[in-house]
């Protein structure tokens, strides 16, 4: 694997809020700066957090905190990824907020039964809003700078989406459209073109669910780590990585006694806080271990808690139950829906997760847990 030096990992993100105004001495995660809002309103579900699995197991985003203009090589079991800067640099790890908001959407609408378009037409607001950030005059400007390094960095690489390998060169989106502004000229109106390789994960669900404290963290690097929590130890117990495979898979070109104490101060902070999204991460003689909070591993399959014809719901769902339904045991929830299903007479159901997680949804809506 050769990846070129970045920029220093300890500064404030390039995309990310003034940590002035944050407080950045005070917690590891930022304050929510929308608790009355509720987060990824969709027109037909509140949409969960989503974000491609190809991206998440390989460092395609920049977790440079300044301007990146390297070219990046990674190359690891037989694939390869060349990561091009335009005239803006790199696409961040921030800046990967607006796919993580665009799939989230996408996936909304397929657990609805319909067949999403590339295209995503969003509002500026209600984006700001669900990825946590300002909404002031510089939020608008930096996610326009966003939109343009997404446009601009070119990928080229042989990794498989959907179960096809080809090499491909392509941006991370196709287009950026701007259809409304304000009188001053911020935006209102978006319209995202999502790159043919993005769009392929999210129709063959490829895919995961983030924690939406996610957008809570303030590191670049933190960010990074907890995607390959999410996507090696899943809803498993726990996952283990040796320090210098995370670095590798983080990106990091940083000498590996710089890296060790980015590590280390990852695992104090969460020790004292209990902050990192979903898993404990420690370390202990430069490994790495992740453990699941909340113990799903333990939890039984729902289709063997059910009878033969019930519907089948995937772990993922299940996974996507707990943040429809905070607080509730969702396999209960579960129990409970296919009684309902069979009270009703066992309808088609058009998409038995959809129709699952607006159950939770509103029992949530009824009584809320907190």
């Amino acid at each position: 694997m050769t990846i070129d030096p970045a920029p220093s990992l300890f500064d404030a993100p390039i995309a990310a809020p003034s940590s002035a105004v944050d407080g950045d001495d005070r917690t590891p995660l930022l304050p929510v700066r929308h608790p009355n809002q509720d987060l990824f309103i969709c027109d037909v579900l509140d949409a969960i957090p989503k974000d491609d699995m190809a991206s998440m197991e390989h460092p395609v985003f920049s977790l440079s905190t300044k301007p990146d203009n390297r070219m990046r090589r990674y190359e690891h079991n037989g694939n390869v990824i060349e990561i091009i800067p335009s005239g803006k640099g790199l696409a961040t790890i921030h800046d990967k907020d607006i796919l993580i908001y665009c799939i989230s959407q996408l996936v909304a609408k397929m657990n609805q039964g319909e067949q999403p378009s590339r295209t995503v037409r969003l509002q500026a607001y209600d984006m700001l809003v669900a990825t946590n950030r300002q909404t002031s005059g510089e939020g608008y400007r930096l996610m326009a700078d966003a939109l343009t390094r997404l446009r601009g960095t070119t990928v080229r690489t042989n990794i498989q989406t959907g179960g096809v390998e080809e090499t491909r060169i392509f941006g991370l989106i196709e287009e950026a459209r701007i259809t409304r502004k304000t009188f001053d000229g911020r935006m209102l109106d978006l319209e995202i073109t999502l790159s043919d390789w993005v769009y392929r994960s999210v129709i063959s669900k490829n895919v995961l669910t983030l924690h939406r404290d996610y957008f809570r963290l303030r590191k670049p690097f933190e960010r990074r780590m907890y995607e390959l929590a999410r996507k090696h130890c899943g809803v498993k117990d726990e996952w283990k990585i040796g320090l210098e495979l995370l670095q590798k898979k983080c990106g990091s070109n940083s000498p590996l006694r710089v890296f060790r104490a980015l590590v280390k101060k990852v695992c104090e902070h969460d020790a004292d806080h209990g902050h990192f999204p979903d898993y404990a991460v420690t370390m202990d003689d430069d490994v790495i271990l992740f453990r699941n909070r909340s113990g799903l591993k333990s939890k039984p399959d729902p289709v063997a808690s059910a009878s033969d014809d019930a519907p089948y719901i995937d772990p993922e769902t299940m996974h996507d139950a707990k943040t429809a339904a905070p607080g509730y045991d969702v396999y209960a929830l579960y129990d409970e829906w296919v009684s309902w299903w069979h009270d009703m007479g066992k309808p088609e159901l058009k998409s038995p997760a959809g129709a699952f997680l607006g159950f939770c949804k509103k029992r949530h809506e009824r009584k809320p847990l907190r």
